[in-house]
């Protein structure tokens, strides 16, 4: 990306409607389960990246305890550095609140998010194994049991970057 027509905004009025379909759509939202706990996204924090006026890609997170967890990435213009910019700017908000690290949870089945968050410098800091079946039994019972290239939804990996 990175031309003229770019820009990152926080979500605001106009953008939410929209990123709260998507959420729907992609993530059976507006809840999302992490580690144990169900997070709704319809009131996270967050940032849009728009390019010419459109957008391409969202970020949520929430800021708690001196960390800043991201909830949900979403580009909409994969491999054009928009997850990239997305999460730089999710980076410089944990820091400006004075968080020690930014973290994030994926599921087992979404390999490109995995490469992802590596080569972004990210660490895997935790697997926790049949964590998936736990949320859908306690928490949201709408998780998919396949996700990504027909592999069953069955662990969380969790991604952290010490800031």
């Amino acid at each position: 990306m990175g031309n003229r027509a770019d820009e990152i905004i926080p979500v605001d009025s106009e953008w939410r409607a929209e990123i709260d379909r998507l959420i729907e759509r992609e993530w059976a939202g507006p809840m999302v389960a992490t580690n144990g706990v169900l997070h709704n996204t319809s009131q996270a924090e967050g940032f849009v990246f728009l390019s010419s006026g459109q957008l391409a890609g969202y970020l949520l997170y929430c800021l708690e305890k001196g960390e800043c967890e991201v909830l949900v990435l979403h580009s909409l213009a994969e491999n054009r550095g928009v997850g990239s910019a997305l999460l730089r700017s999710a980076v410089q908000k944990a820091k400006q609140g004075g968080c020690g690290r930014i973290w994030l949870v994926t599921t087992n089945d979404n390999v490109r998010a995995v490469r992802f968050y590596q080569r972004f410098g990210m660490e895997l800091k935790a697997v926790r194994i049949g964590a998936m079946d736990q949320a859908r039994a306690s928490l949201k019972p709408s998780i998919p049991l396949i996700g990504s290239d027909g592999i069953p939804i069955k662990h969380e990996f969790e991604f952290e970057m010490i800031l």
